[in-house]
């Protein structure tokens, strides 16, 4: 892009025409590297089997972060292991049933894979945004193992059906009763 560029003011500033074809050629063989290095980033996925994956971000202003599937994770200090994505929630196929119905918000990272609640430990005072369930997981987010939100969405969803299946029983026997004479 900066041989385009530079090729691009000979041509502005001279009446030769070779100087703007040159920065054409230039600038199309850029779009062909940066199309190419696309294409084999997609394919690749986002984690290719048995490489590590490095979080160019830094995470508090004041250390980088860590590389992740070093397998030297054990020898760190509980503050560094805070860089360290977490753990995917192993979820319990009732649970994923019930989330999939579920349009509560979650808490996503950007450049992150899991999805979390708002209090999330893990989360802390990252800068996250909001999204409906549903809508992360259609995004390909997978959900922490910290905060475990499928399973805790699911037996807040269960808590209140159980919940609306009480009242709606004893409004039932309200109306069965007989009207008490005043």
């Amino acid at each position: 892009m900066l041989a385009a560029l530079g090729l691009l003011v000979p041509a502005l500033t001279s009446a030769q025409t070779h100087w703007a074809w040159l920065s054409v050629g230039a600038s199309g063989a850029a779009a062909a590297v940066l199309v190419l290095d696309w294409w084999l980033r997609r394919r690749s996925g986002p984690r290719a089997a048995g490489t590590a994956v490095v979080d160019h971000q830094v995470s508090g202003g004041d250390q980088p972060a860590a590389v992740e599937g070093t397998g030297d994770d054990t020898a760190k200090s509980p503050p560094d292991q805070a860089h360290l994505e977490p753990g995917e929630e192993d979820v319990d196929a009732a649970d994923a049933l019930v989330v999939s119905e579920l349009t509560d918000e979650v808490r996503v990272l950007d450049e992150r894979p899991r999805y979390h609640l708002a209090d999330c430990s893990w989360l802390a005072a990252r800068p996250s945004l909001g999204l409906p369930i549903t809508e992360a997981r259609q995004l390909g987010f997978t959900p922490c193992a910290v905060c475990r939100p499928d399973a805790t969405l699911a037996a807040l969803k269960r808590a209140q059906v159980r919940a609306e299946a009480r009242q709606e029983s004893r409004q039932e026997v309200g109306r069965d009763q007989p009207a008490e004479p005043a």
